[in-house]
């Protein structure tokens, strides 16, 4: 982190988001790709084809001629002519359903020895050729860009290109169709020599390509080969690549790279599954792909399909053999179907050994060129039917098995048909080169054994898998959002909070919420802190931890002193909250100048007020000595200034006192706990200080991310002291941009942008998959999660400390329902 800092000239910020990026695209390729390190990725786009990224970050003039050259390779190895791009991280060749080989050897499609050779026959049919003859033909004077006085406009300057050309050099630009076979030979004029040495030198570096493909022949570079069901971080930069890193003259609209859909980010436990293939995906698929026999007819097509259908098992293999298993489950329930064919002459059993099959009768022909040695039981009928090989018919036969096997390797194939290995060996690579099945480790990436997968069945897999990996970032429904909101605020049971830590950590997620002042304790905290104690509130108000006050501006004070039409009346329902002063950033002073400030105040008020404007942050008694009041009147204009937002004191307690009338009135046992008694000092709430805005928008982005974890316009419907929608938007997209918070959707059906923090989503993620446990939980109303009618369906209810929200997994419970719901203790 400090390197990027001062090595890259990074901020925090920046530097914290180099490095999830590295780690992101760590985490799906097991390696970062470097000088020493070049990594393949592949995997499946959208239209069933796939992609092709090589990781080599050795420059765009390298990589172009690596990606031309690999592109050559392609075309003269599966006669297609394939989309290429390359950029200075890496290339990207676009596969279609005809391109299968294993991973690992595109590494050593080509050689040091022949690479010149084979990039001199790229380049001659790719644009940067006809670019770099235009450019150099003019520069020689043989194209006039001048005539008559006149500049010759560039169309006509490149039809005249042209002509020059096929003077100069005419098989590039003859029909393919009579040019002999074999590779173009280069025109030794002396244009045409300067065309290749810029084209080879200039555009690419050819011989920086030459020094990359030794390295990796002689094994002095490490190279990786990793496919992947979703596109990594790394190759995002590539698939996203402007029209000036294509090696072919396809257009942007055309190009198979931009079929790639790319999610904006994974959850980490995501990641962590992401190199591996699902495996209820896999068995959903070869569940799918088995025959599905319900009468003669179906099993005959199958039977068709498969030409030799084993009909005994040997039960030793069952357990690690799961082509086996379904296969012996499948004959029980198929015997008299089969016996139906056999009475009709359409199928019959042959035995080679121990072993015993079923053929379809048109597949006895080319079940007798894979087992010559085997005996019918009953002579099966002569059909006509064209001479097949051999070879040809342990190519079709295996074709069938792999259409309905799913993922399986060569030795369970083998040892299922009885055939050798080395058999089954030479007819998959035979499918391999013709596109139909891919290779690889798909059950276990761990396994040292090479599975095979028809192409189809292996697309169908990565969408599966895909679409699982989709469901976990998919978005929740409100009352599943509901639901876990009661546990992200430590109401729900077996989440509240302990001690004199938890009521920090309690106070520091609901900090910014303004609730009538008697409903804090015996409501809002008590909810989320088990046993709690008001001493351990004392504590952290007096230890300077924690702050109280009213924040948003009382109507009254708002109004001239000419109106004179509102009075700051007390009351304990008068809103407050409460501030860890040491993440105070977030409170914006939301009045000006002394003179509106005081408004709607008595005269007793204002006294006091101005009292503390001058002396500071003081005591009760120095009050009532400086100020020549009465007790009585100084505790009235105390709670005068709470009610209208302007003070605050040391301790919490001296607001319990102000909002119980017995302790205010000094009844009974209270005779000597009045306000008059409480500890700590009286202080103006605001000290007038101007605040950088910038930096308090973030605060309360991040405080509003504390409370609910997950933030959209909606859910702040209760919010009295913030700022505008707007100013909050632009800075939860800038805090996006750094890679602070992720932005996407979260919660359905709510309009607009939302934003999480990166352990609410695993949070939440996790909640999810959680039963429902059909707990009542009953709140205040004037709790930040009286969200009934804004988040969850149901009719409002005020923010009055009097009145209870139910909810019941996330639902909103209707009052009718509540009759047997033991009730939270309620304020006075």
């Amino acid at each position: 982190m400090n390197w990027l800092k001062f090595e890259c000239g990074l901020d925090q910020a920046g530097a914290e988001q180099a490095v999830e990026y590295i780690i992101g695209g760590r985490a799906v390729l097991g390696a970062v790709p470097a000088q020493a390190t070049v990594v393949a990725e592949r995997f499946f786009d959208e239209s069933g084809g796939m992609q092709l990224i090589i990781h080599a970050p050795f420059g765009a003039r390298i990589n172009k001629a690596w990606g031309l050259a690999l592109r050559k390779r392609f075309c003269r190895s599966f006669n297609f002519e394939l989309q290429a791009a390359a950029t200075d991280n890496g290339l990207n060749i676009s596969l279609s359903e005809q391109h299968s080989f294993p991973l690992a050897d595109v590494f050593h499609f080509l050689h040091p020895n022949s690479l010149r050779a084979v990039l001199e026959q790229a380049v001659l049919v790719s644009p940067l050729f006809t670019a770099r003859w235009r450019w150099d033909a003019g520069r020689a004077l043989a194209l006039l860009r001048f005539r008559n006085g006149k500049k010759v406009p560039p169309p006509i300057q490149r039809m005249r290109a042209d002509d020059l050309l096929s003077a100069v050099f005419p098989e590039a630009l003859a029909c393919q169709e009579n040019l002999p076979e074999g590779d173009i030979a280069i025109s030794r004029h002396p244009l045409i020599r300067e065309v290749m040495k810029d084209v080879l030198t200039e555009a690419l570096d050819v011989d920086g390509l030459e020094r990359v493909i030794r390295d990796i022949v002689d094994g002095r570079t490490t190279c990786l080969a990793v496919d992947t069901p979703v596109p990594s971080q790394f190759s995002h930069e590539i698939l996203n690549a402007n029209p000036y890193a294509y090696l072919d003259d396809a257009p942007l609209e055309e190009r198979r790279a931009r079929a790639v859909e790319m999610r904006r980010v994974l959850p980490e436990a995501v990641l962590g599954e992401i190199g591996r293939l699902n495996p209820e995906a896999i068995a959903e698929v070869c569940d799918e792909a088995w025959p599905d026999v319900r009468d003669a007819e179906e099993l005959h097509d199958a039977l068709l399909t498969l030409t030799a259908l084993p009909a005994t098992t040997n039960q030793e293999l069952l357990r690690n053999n799961r082509l086996l298993a379904k296969l012996q489950e499948s004959l029980n329930a198929w015997r008299p179907l089969f016996d139906q064919l056999v009475a009709d002459r359409r199928a019959g059993r042959a035995n080679m050994g121990s072993a015993t099959y079923w053929i379809a009768a048109e597949r006895v022909p080319a079940f007798t060129q894979i087992f010559p040695a085997a005996r019918f039981e009953v002579s099966p009928p002569k059909l006509e039917s064209r001479t097949v090989s051999g070879e040809d018919s342990l190519l079709s036969l295996v074709t069938g098995w792999m259409s309905h096997a799913g993922p399986v390797a060569a030795a369970q194939l083998a040892s299922l048909l009885s055939l050798p290995v080395s058999d089954i060996d030479k007819a998959l690579l035979r499918l391999e080169s013709s596109g139909v099945v891919l290779r690889g480790k798909f059950s276990d990436p761990h396994s040292e054994q090479t599975e095979w997968c028809e192409r189809r069945l292996l697309a169908r897999i990565h969408r599966l898998t895909l679409g699982q990996l989709r469901k976990e970032i998919q978005s929740v429904t409100p009352a599943q959002f509901m639901n876990w909101q009661l546990r992200w605020q430590h109401v729900a049971p077996g989440t509240q909070l302990l001690g004199e830590r938890g009521t920090l950590e309690a106070i520091r997620q609901v900090q910014g919420f303004e609730a009538p002042a008697n409903s804090w304790e015996r409501q809002i905290l008590k909810g989320r802190i088990a046993d709690y104690d008001p001493k351990m509130l004392d504590q952290l108000c007096l230890t300077g931890a924690v702050g109280w006050g009213r924040l948003s501006p009382h109507p009254a004070t708002l109004e001239a002193l000419a109106e004179g039409r509102r009075r700051v009346i007390p009351t304990s329902v008068a809103p407050i909250t409460f501030f860890v002063r040491e993440d105070t950033d977030w409170m914006i002073p939301r009045r000006e100048g002394s003179e509106a400030s005081t408004a709607g105040l008595s005269p007793d008020a204002v006294a006091v007020h101005l009292y503390l404007r001058q002396r500071g942050a003081s005591f009760f008694a120095d009050i009532v000595r400086d100020t020549g009041k009465l007790k009585t009147e100084v505790e009235t204009a105390l709670w005068e200034l709470v009610a209208a937002g302007l003070l605050t004191a040391d301790g919490f307690d001296n607001l319990r006192a102000l909002i119980d009338p017995k302790r205010r009135a000094g009844q009974g046992s209270a005779r000597s706990s009045r306000p008059r008694h409480s500890t700590g000092r009286w202080s103006l709430l605001y000290s007038g200080e101007i605040h950088d805005r910038t930096r308090a928008l973030e605060a309360i982005c991040w405080m509003l991310l504390r409370r609910y974890g997950i933030v959209f316009r909606e859910l702040l419907t209760r919010e009295t002291i913030l700022p505008k929608w707007r100013e909050l938007l632009i800075t939860l997209r800038r805090l996006e941009d750094r890679g602070e918070v992720r932005g996407g959707r979260f919660v359905s059906n709510f309009l607009g942008e939302q934003f999480a923090l990166p352990v609410a989503v695993e949070s939440l993620r996790a909640a999810r998959s959680q039963k429902a446990a059909a707990e009542f939980i009953t709140v205040s109303a004037a709790d930040p999660l009286n969200l009934v009618g804004i988040i969850v369906p149901g009719e409002r209810v005020p923010a009055n400390s009097g009145r209870a929200v139910a909810f019941r997994d996330g639902v909103a419970v209707p009052s009718e329902e509540l009759t047997n719901v033991v009730r939270m203790p309620l304020a006075r």
